[in-house]
């Protein structure tokens, strides 16, 4: 009777275990999943770096991807990222970076979700167009657009896909000069940013964890600029 015990209770095991390695499902970034469906899915498959096939590409042509990009497409890859959401949702994401730093964001925002910690929608910039203005205003986290600085002539690290913008209406972009706040919707965040700590979406300074991934990745915070105070954003 031991032996059967054992052997059934081994047979159940495998079965859970050829169960998780084989769930599958379809990936639309945005979308939730469901809690019973998370628990049959390996982690390893909530985050994936992929090259940019002509599917992904028909996507970002002429948007992120423009007529003067001078990214080579090789360069890039798209990434699946499972992220927690401000309802505490497991939600479906992506990203398109520079293939030098997919694994650095893989496992980074693998630790983040591991952690819990709160992003609200992870979606290619694409979806507003490539307007990096719209996709902040939406607390948008992106990666990839190929566009100059706003008010310079240089390009930004994120037309290389080298910067990652993380919830950026609760960490906007701050000139301290001309007090543009960048996205214009995230003006109350801009300033005594202790007293919104408290809210669900956590405020990225030197305390907290996507700070400190990041820099233990080699990122540069843009939160330790003089000029401009861009505490969404992380290049290498």
């Amino acid at each position: 009777m031991t032996r059967l015990l054992l052997a059934v209770s081994i047979a159940i095991i495998c079965l859970s275990l050829n169960s998780v390695a084989q769930t599958k499902i379809i990936w639309r970034a945005g979308d939730t999943i469901a809690a019973k469906t998370v628990k049959t899915i390996a982690i390893d498959k909530l985050f994936s770096s992929q090259e940019i096939d002509n599917k992904i590409f028909n996507r970002i042509r002429n948007k992120s991807f423009k007529s003067n990009c001078t990214t080579p497409r090789q360069d890039l890859r798209y990434l699946k990222i499972a992220h927690i959401n401000i309802y505490g949702k497991v939600q479906m994401g992506e990203l398109i970076c520079h293939k030098s730093i997919a694994n650095d964001l893989i496992e980074i925002f693998k630790q983040l979700y591991l952690e819990k910690y709160p992003i609200e929608r992870m979606v290619l910039i694409d979806e507003y167009g490539g307007d990096d203005e719209a996709s902040m205003s939406a607390n948008n986290t992106s990666c990839f657009n190929f566009r100059k600085i706003n008010g310079s002539a240089k390009l930004s690290k994120h037309s290389l896909g080298m910067a990652v913008d993380i919830n950026p209406r609760n960490n906007p972009c701050v000139h301290s000069k001309t007090g543009l706040v960048e996205p214009a919707n995230g003006k109350a965040y801009a300033h005594n940013r202790d007293k919104h700590k408290a809210g669900v979406i956590k405020l990225i300074d030197h305390q907290d964890l996507c700070y400190k991934l990041f820099k233990a990745h080699g990122f540069r915070w843009g939160g330790d600029w003089k000029s401009v105070k861009d505490y969404q954003h992380f290049e290498k």
